[in-house]
């Protein structure tokens, strides 16, 4: 007790903290316990009714459950690669022209509807509607984004709106 005088401290603080770093001590102990019990019950869960044996063939079970769903992912990327390379052959792009042909008539009954792949590639389907002569319809080719048949002002505006990727009706 001298020395704690001859400093100036009471012993009877480094008494309390002393009781305080026990206490402290306690509870991280408690905590550590149950940590433990937690990790043991997993551990006696994991090996229970499991010899070394049954223990490397559940193992090699899940290696090759691995395995299979390897095969399965690699099936379904080939799947994938079939689906995106037909579907550059199928009409993925399209507009609506819709007009009045000969301005006799309202209701806007004639239109061109322009039908292409993503290679631009496909047809323009067009119906002159006529009140005196009925309705005809024409179809043209188009490749690689071009017509090689003259195409109308209607047509072309089809077009151009396919080719952008629009598909909304004209106004």
């Amino acid at each position: 007790m001298n020395l704690f005088e001859s400093i100036g401290i009471d012993a009877s603080y480094i008494v309390i903290l002393l009781f305080f770093i026990v206490g402290v001590m306690i509870v991280l102990y408690i905590l550590l316990l149950k940590k433990f019990k937690e990790y043991k019950r997993n551990y006696d869960a994991f090996m229970t009714g499991s010899d070394a044996e049954n223990l490397e063939q559940a193992i090699l079970a899940k290696f090759i459950e691995v395995d299979e769903i390897k095969d399965i992912i690699a099936k379904h990327a080939e799947t994938t690669q079939d689906q995106e390379a037909a579907l550059k052959f199928a009409y993925q792009k399209f507009a609506i022209n819709k007009y009045d042909a000969f301005g006799e008539m309202g209701g806007k009954l004639s239109f061109s509807l322009c039908m292409l792949t993503d290679n631009n590639d496909g047809f323009i389907l067009t119906s002159v509607h006529s009140a005196n002569e009925g309705s005809y319809i024409y179809i043209k080719e188009i490749i690689r984004g071009e017509a090689y048949l003259l195409l109308s002002e209607e047509e072309k505006k089809a077009l151009d709106r396919a080719k952008e990727r629009k598909s909304c009706l004209d106004d």
